[in-house]
């Protein structure tokens, strides 16, 4: 059985990720279990998915539109961003407009060619689920989390940027150090 990191432990992972086949036509429905299907194939096959036997998630590549599944996110398990490079940095800001504008809590995967250096930086807009790329270790990717004590920017896990927590939590308001 494969394994991926949820909420920064190492679990088994129940659920099939399908891929559209060579021509691009949807992928083959199994007849029961947990699945993450393409965007395309939920938008083709919406109805006849939702009344399979098993979890459904939906996956979305990086130049897809989350708002085509904003509606339908209390019918899904997971949602997945596939990031088919690790310099393509689109499946960060599907994650952040996921969880930030879409509302999104439930769990927010990332697959395809996921390494651990990714780890911090997508934990920061919300992806809370990795599936790392099968050369990658996944009890020394754990370390991934903790490379950095502190993030500067705001995220979907912090909303403040860091010099406005900093002021928050000054016992007078007034401390910038």
């Amino acid at each position: 059985m494969a394994t991926l990191i949820r909420h920064r432990k190492i679990v088994s992972d129940n659920w099939q990720l399908l891929k559209p086949a060579d021509d691009g036509s949807a992928p083959p429905l199994p007849e029961s279990g947990d699945i993450i299907v393409p965007l395309a194939a939920w938008l083709a096959q919406r109805d006849r998915l939702l009344q399979r036997p098993g979890r459904l998630g939906v996956w979305l590549a990086g130049g897809d539109e989350p708002a085509l599944i904003a509606e339908d996110l209390k019918n899904l398990g997971v949602v997945a961003v596939y990031f088919t490079q690790f310099s393509d940095g689109r499946g960060y800001s599907l994650g952040r407009l996921l969880r930030v504008r879409y509302g999104w809590r439930g769990e927010l995967r990332a697959v395809g060619d996921v390494l651990r250096d990714q780890l911090f930086y997508l934990a920061g807009c919300g992806f809370d689920a990795f599936a790392l790329r099968d050369d990658q270790d996944l009890q020394a990717a754990l370390s991934a989390f903790g490379d950095f004590s502190e993030a500067y920017q705001a995220s979907a896990a912090r909303p403040l940027p860091l010099f406005r927590r900093r002021h928050l939590n000054s016992p007078d308001g007034m401390e910038w150090s």
